[in-house]
């Protein structure tokens, strides 16, 4: 059996390395990088830093040169999932917090080449409902759901004892909780045990400061979904992330709050927007650390990134891509691999499977399958 050189007998070779580089990479884990590269392996980086030192380090890679600004892929932290849902890459957007109200809805979702995780909504009138079947339906459906990705739990219940067992049910399987503010008090959510570090929340309306407070004291993320809600959570001092709902650009959405004379100056604020639409939605879903890290471009972390036709300097790179990046996306990557670029979506940017299109599956008809509903 002939072999390439340098390759063992009875060994695969490993995947060609793919330099991506433009006028400025923006790692979010790490300062701007001024005519910067990313070295991705399969669906991992394998390093970022100056164009000149990652061609030097792997010099038989496949150079593929962007204009522009490289930047980790976008995170919406609450999106809203139907059947007629289209992946938001063309707003550079590669991983959601996705919450789907039947199978159907999830395993198609699970096809679409996003990463994040998939919320299985599920919610009880009352707690006899739910011994009868409500916890059953939802342990059943967490075990069916056909998805390649993490899944968690978008809880609501009007019912105390229900929240509670939700709960401990998502600290029991090791599933993330997702859940709407608006449905539920902060102090309730509390009282059942539902805040922490494995759950995050979504708001549309302004918390008041204890509530504020209490989120923070324990490690619970705030997804802002209205730019009414931003108020006092803007200071630097809480979790922060940005939730489109409808699958809008959440980049946008950040660019709304950005404004003049803001603690720490306007530069200051514009940071912590961009890193609330990146590394800040990450971790809110569990996902900022890591083999499967999100939201930042560093070596290990999974290869999830988006190309802006947007030129700064190492200097202005937050500000820029807050204000000129909404609608200027070229190109977004899930793992390594192209999933979407403006223009021609069926075209390559190289002759590797790193860089190969993928064609993501539509999501099921509505008609193709009968509604598999959680309890």
């Amino acid at each position: 059996m002939p072999t390439r050189a340098g390759q063992a007998i009875g060994t695969r070779a490993l995947p060609t390395v793919t330099v991506h580089s433009a006028p400025l990479v923006l790692p979010i884990s790490g300062p701007p990088v001024e005519n910067g590269a990313v070295a991705v392996r399969g669906d991992r980086v394998l390093r970022v830093g100056p164009v000149h030192e990652i061609e030097a380090a792997y010099p038989g890679a496949v150079p593929v040169r962007w204009p522009g600004m490289i930047t980790p892929g976008l995170v919406d932290a609450h999106l809203q999932l139907d059947r007629a849902f289209v992946p938001p890459f063309a707003h550079g957007v590669t991983a959601v917090a996705g919450v789907a109200s039947d199978l159907d809805t999830a395993s198609a979702f699970g096809r679409t080449g996003l990463g994040g995780v998939t919320y299985l909504e599920t919610g009880c009138e009352d707690e006899a409902v739910w011994e009868s079947r409500g916890r059953d339906q939802l342990i059943t459906a967490i075990r069916e759901v056909d998805h390649p990705g993490a899944v968690g739990i978008a809880a609501h219940s009007p019912d105390p004892m229900v929240m509670e067992d939700l709960a401990i049910l998502s600290r029991t399987f090791g599933l993330r909780l997702h859940i709407e503010l608006g449905r539920h008090p902060v102090a309730f959510l509390d009282e059942v045990g539902a805040l922490g570090r494995g759950c995050h929340v979504a708001i549309s309306g302004p918390l008041d400061e204890a509530d504020r407070k209490l989120l923070r004291i324990r490690g619970t993320a705030v997804a802002i979904s209205s730019p009414f809600a931003s108020e006092g959570l803007l200071d630097g001092r809480d979790l922060i992330a940005f939730g489109t709902r409808t699958g809008g650009d959440p980049l946008a959405a950040a660019r709304l709050l950005s404004h003049d004379g803001a603690p720490g100056g306007r530069d200051g604020l514009d940071r912590l927007l961009v890193e609330a639409v990146t590394t800040g939605g990450a971790r809110a879903m569990g996902m900022a650390e890591g083999p499967q890290r999100l939201g930042c471009l560093a070596p290990g972390g999974r290869a999830d990134f988006a190309v802006f036709a947007v030129e700064a300097d190492g200097r202005t790179a937050y500000t820029a891509l807050l204000h000129e990046g909404p609608g200027r996306c070229l190109a977004a990557f899930t793992g390594g691999r192209l999933r979407w670029r403006l223009g021609d979506g069926t075209d390559r940017v190289g002759d590797t499977d790193s860089v190969g299109i993928t064609d993501a599956p539509a999501a099921s008809g509505a008609g193709e399958h009968e509604m598999r509903r959680l309890a």
